[in-house]
């Protein structure tokens, strides 16, 4: 079984962002990269369901980083990692094309595709179910639960209200998961060592087919939200001021904060 993960590099949720010079995306020079949580959740699911004859290969869309995820990914336990070299503000219509030609070129046959449920750094929440048609495969996202059977799988999905949804799939199939599924293992140090002599292929975007005119989306005038002004404060420590204070708070949360 050839199980693939589609894996997104992020930047780190405590890094500070700032947009570049033309406004086109974030500057991405001081930014420390991560893998994307919700894909950590995927790598870990596919080395449970990982037996002697299946191999796991990761496949990511973007630049080469400092700390590249698809090294993490094989220092977990995956078996080998496809990197299709891009700039980091393709849309999900274009990395989604990306990757499913990056899968095509493996020369392996997809029996089960694994991604997490989207990317905590855009929140688009697209590329699972743009590949999934792309590939003519049955798929299903938010999945919170898995358990194989003889030709694919169970599938447990939460869904608004407490209500649990139950999906059984046969492969090839494309599932989308999220957090509580499993608790992902740290990369061992064994495993770092051996992810380095792990197959690791790179990849242009006219490799895998696509151009600047497969964008759906562009992106422009990105720019910081403006800095909220200071709070104020008011001394009502005096109880002769009292009635002052509450005069004046309920005429600013009227006139300003407009929610009186």
């Amino acid at each position: 079984m050839n199980i693939f993960i589609c894996v997104k590099q992020v930047p780190d949720t405590e890094t500070k962002v700032v947009p570049n010079g033309d406004g086109t995306f974030i500057e991405t020079s001081t930014v420390k990269w991560v893998m994307n949580p919700y894909d950590e959740f995927a790598v870990e699911e596919s080395l449970k369901i990982k037996d002697v004859n299946s191999t796991v290969i990761l496949v990511r869309v973007g630049s080469i980083q400092k700390d590249e995820a698809l090294r993490t990914g094989m220092a977990m336990g995956a078996d080998e990692a496809i990197l299709v070299e891009a700039p980091d503000n393709l849309d999900s219509y274009s990395i989604a094309k990306a990757l499913k030609a990056a899968i095509e070129k493996s020369g392996k046959s997809a029996d089960l595709i694994l991604t997490g449920k989207q990317a905590v750094d855009d929140d688009c929440m697209q590329v699972p179910q743009i590949l999934a048609e792309m590939l003519g495969l049955p798929s299903v996202t938010v999945v919170s639960k898995m358990d194989k059977n003889d030709n694919g799988f169970t599938l447990k999905r939460e869904v608004d209200g407490g209500a649990v949804e139950v999906y059984t799939a046969e492969m090839p199939l494309l599932v989308a998961v999220t957090k509580g599924i499993n608790v992902p293992r740290y990369p061992s140090l064994p495993g770092i060592m051996k992810a380095k002599k792990k197959p690791f292929t790179q990849l242009s975007l006219s490799d895998v087919g696509v151009s600047d005119a497969d964008r759906k989306i562009k992106y422009s005038n990105i720019h910081l939200p403006k800095e909220k002004a200071p709070g104020k404060k008011f001394d009502a420590l005096d109880e002769t001021k009292i009635s002052s204070v509450v005069k004046n708070v309920s005429n600013l949360l009227k006139s300003e904060a407009k929610v009186l």
